[in-house]
């Protein structure tokens, strides 16, 4: 993800130290076709990263005075074209600290959301992937990034309690 203008401005000051910052994942379904009739499967929306070369659901850091459902919502608009609103929050997690090849290092306390499709046909929105499209969750792309395994799994589980770890 392309750091933030905020972040490169703390790292005028900070240099490599660890910061901690929130995060969202946007995990996106799609539960029912063009005409409204259930998926046999539901569909989960993917990008696969520039980076790395791995799939997964979106994902960013929330800006100053972001809302962490807006956010979601912004990014998954930003990176794929897709219109979609925050259902629930699926689940509050750390992500362990992250080290970067240029020396910074953070901390990420992750919001996963489910998220509601609205409209839209998946695009490449940035350089941040190579390619977006819709994913059965019972077919996911290798590679993977592995937490977002969970993350689909908690956003499957409509109407469930949040998931903290």
């Amino acid at each position: 993800m392309p750091t933030p203008e905020f972040i490169k401005e703390l790292r005028k000051d900070i240099g490599h130290k660890p910061l901690f910052l929130p995060g969202v994942t946007a995990v996106v379904l799609r539960r029912t076709d063009h005409d409204g009739a259930p998926l046999p499967s539901p569909e989960v929306l993917l990008v696969r990263r520039s980076d790395n070369g791995r799939w997964s659901v979106t994902s960013g850091i929330l800006e100053p005075g972001e809302e962490p459902g807006s956010s979601a919502a912004r990014e998954v608009l930003e990176e794929t074209g897709i219109e979609s609103r925050p259902v629930r929050v699926a689940g509050v997690s750390d992500h362990g600290q992250v080290r970067y090849p240029n020396g910074d290092e953070c901390w990420f306390t992750d919001i996963a959301f489910e998220m509601e499709y609205l409209s839209g046909e998946p695009v490449i929105g940035d350089d941040e992937s190579t390619d977006v499209a819709w994913f059965p969750v019972d077919a996911l792309p290798e590679p993977f990034v592995e937490p977002h395994r969970e993350r689909i799994r908690w956003a499957l589980e409509a109407g469930a309690p949040t998931r903290f770890r």
